[in-house]
């Protein structure tokens, strides 16, 4: 049977169509995007390392615990004395400006999503999908719209990290008892009030799982952005296995799974803070709490 569809001849023409007739978009998208990610990179790269190795573990013990802590200064200076920490903060620049865009897009959405059940009908196949297409197909049409370097990389990265905000967010919005959301509305609450004041902060436990989902998988597809030219850890890798050099893959590998436990931890404990009693935050919770019940004894 010689006879076959061409739809890799179709797509391939819809990219070319879409590329000469918004050229002027994606140049803006371009330039946008090189804007952020070098600000950010130069502005972690300007930092000495020590200061900011500081800062994250600060972050980390404030956040979760004071073994997450110190487990973050140690990895952290493991990627200064294996030469890697510059393109680890490349990684992590593109990564968190890639996380920041899609979660822009995929709350809103998600949103919509929640309110409405056809617009919710319609979007999930796309995100089914998205999620089950392979990360490195991304690749083609971002390289087709914008070259080779870290623009194509974050492209990419943003369209595979979008499907499980989408999915998170609708999925806490409707998750909120029903009797609650009835009892705004019979005090007369608005569904912009009721959304703002009763859904968004009952559900965030669970849409803040779906960015610690967003920031995972970009930080994945981050990596494979370097197939496509992107600086950093990614790039690292590809060039380790073109040529077969063992030590700088796993160099770079670990620098990856390092930065990897850090954000997934620190993202995780977003979601549920009171359940880290090493946290500092919730030290200081527990001492203002004690304070407050001392001040409020009345002397026997």
């Amino acid at each position: 049977m010689n006879y076959r569809i061409p739809v890799g001849d179709w797509v391939s023409t819809g990219l070319d169509w879409f590329n000469d007739t918004f050229d002027w978009l994606l140049s803006l998208i371009t330039t946008v995007i090189k804007f952020l990610v070098d600000g950010l990179s130069d502005a972690l790269i300007a930092v000495p390392y020590p200061v900011l190795i500081l800062a994250l573990a600060l972050v980390a013990w404030l956040l979760r615990s004071w073994q997450l802590a110190v487990g973050t200064a140690i990895t952290m200076l493991l990627i200064v004395f294996m030469g890697q920490w510059e393109n680890a903060m490349l990684t992590l620049s593109l990564t968190l400006i890639a996380a920041l865009v899609a979660i822009v897009i995929a709350v809103p959405v998600g949103i919509l999503a929640a309110r409405n059940d056809t617009f919710s009908a319609a979007i999930r196949p796309i995100l089914d999908f998205m999620q089950t297409m392979p990360a490195m197909v991304y690749l083609i049409p971002a390289v087709v719209f914008f070259g080779i370097g870290f623009v194509p990389g974050v492209f990419a990265t943003v369209l595979f990290s979008l499907p499980p905000g989408v999915r998170f967010t609708e999925l806490g919005i409707r998750g909120v008892d029903s009797e609650v959301v009835e009892a705004g509305h019979a005090f007369g609450s608005t569904p912009g009030k009721i959304l703002r004041g009763i859904q968004l902060p009952l559900a965030m436990p669970t849409i803040l799982a779906g960015i610690n989902q967003v920031i995972m998988l970009a930080l994945s597809m981050a990596v494979v952005a370097g197939m496509a030219g992107a600086d950093g850890l990614g790039k690292q890798v590809v060039s380790a296995i073109s040529t077969m050099n063992i030590g700088q893959g796993v160099e770079a590998g670990l620098s990856v799974v390092f930065l990897a436990v850090f954000l997934d931890r620190v993202t995780a404990a977003l979601g549920e803070p009171k359940s880290f009693k090493d946290s500092a935050l919730s030290l200081l919770r527990e001492r203002s709490r004690a304070r407050a019940q001392q001040g409020t004894a009345v002397p026997g």
